[in-house]
């Protein structure tokens, strides 16, 4: 008993020496530049909550005009609010905007193009992951539909009010998932067949890899630069779906356990909302940036995508199969 006992408080203690070089680790690179946005015009995807609420706080805070949108009006206007307090800068709005309507992406784009003189930074930050197969109003598989369709139809449309703008930038939010997945399935793109929550969320982020490649292609020489980029390891109210369906299988009081050991597991190894938001704000201000295009970010430094991310063939594929699904070719 008290070998164990001994054992045990080494095991404690070796915890407790690594916890603090563990969590500098995890926290990954930090956005040091100090570029003020005054003047320029901000929208943020999914804003309301998680690393796009501090994404929209920290521009608020650099003095730019700050378009939140989201899903929900009444979760946006408290977070609106909330960082209008926090940063004293009024000119945080709201706007709704569903990424699972292409009507919606349609409407919001409309208001945009109609009613701001410019765009300077548009990120692309929303998302649903490992979700039941779910469709979209459109009758889209709901994650590809949201993650990957909803921003390529968002992004054309506002398109040319980028141009007007530029310089100015898309920041689209992926993630390391999109390593997990071969590729693009382009005979299920809708994957109706044999749905796994799991590989639909792979592809989606690998979609958002090849989409935000192939939009910098196209805008090459505009002024306007794409990038895509991981934020880390976060535990987000993206879990949701994931906790309901681990509790689905084991049942409600081993799922309490589970995701209470999924949760601490983030909490060490993982990032907190604020530095889950360095790479995606470092990507939308950071002036050495300012000029590059294409590429994939994590930690707030430029790295490799998977094979699968650098298919050039894919990219364009997808582009062309995109424009399809969201109208913007017959």
């Amino acid at each position: 008993m008290a070998r164990l006992s001994r054992i045990a408080a080494i095991v404690v203690l070796a915890a407790a020496v690594l916890y603090v070089p563990v969590r500098r680790w995890a926290a990954g690179g930090v956005c040091e530049s100090q570029a003020r946005m005054d003047g320029k015009t901000v929208i943020i995807t999914g804003a309301n909550t998680g690393i796009g609420k501090v994404t929209a706080r920290d521009m608020a805070e650099r003095g730019a005009r700050v378009i939140l949108a989201c899903r929900s009006l009444e979760k946006a206007e408290e977070a609106a609010k909330e960082i209008r307090s926090q940063t004293g800068n009024k000119n945080v709005v709201v706007h709704k905007l569903d990424l699972a309507s292409l009507t919606s992406v349609r409407q919001f784009a409309k208001v945009i193009n109609d009613a701001e003189p410019r765009l300077d930074v548009l990120i692309n930050n929303a998302g649903v992951m490992a979700c039941p197969r779910w469709e979209t109003e459109d009758g889209f598989e709901m994650q590809f539909g949201v993650n990957h369709l909803g921003h390529f139809l968002l992004t054309n449309l506002l398109q040319d009010k980028l141009q007007q703008s530029a310089p100015s930038r898309v920041v689209t939010v992926s993630s390391l998932a999109h390593v997990f997945t071969s590729g693009i399935d382009f005979d299920d793109i809708n994957y109706e067949n044999d749905y796994s929550r799991e590989e639909s969320y792979y592809r989606s982020k690998l979609a958002n890899v090849l989409f935000s490649k192939e939009l910098a292609r196209r805008l090459e020489g505009t002024g306007v630069t794409s990038n895509s980029l991981h934020p880390g390891v976060i535990y987000t109210e993206l879990s949701r779906h994931r906790e309901e369906h681990i509790r689905g299988i084991v049942g409600e009081q081993l799922s309490k356990v589970v995701n209470k050991i999924m949760r601490g597991f983030a909490g060490i190894f993982g990032k907190t909302m604020e530095e889950g938001a360095q790479t995606t704000i470092c990507c939308a201000v950071a002036e050495e940036w300012r000029n590059t295009t294409g590429l994939y970010f994590s930690d707030c430094v430029p790295k490799e995508t998977s094979a699968a991310g650098k298919d050039d063939e894919a990219a364009a594929r997808l582009w062309d199969v995109s424009e399809r699904m969201v109208g913007l070719k017959s």
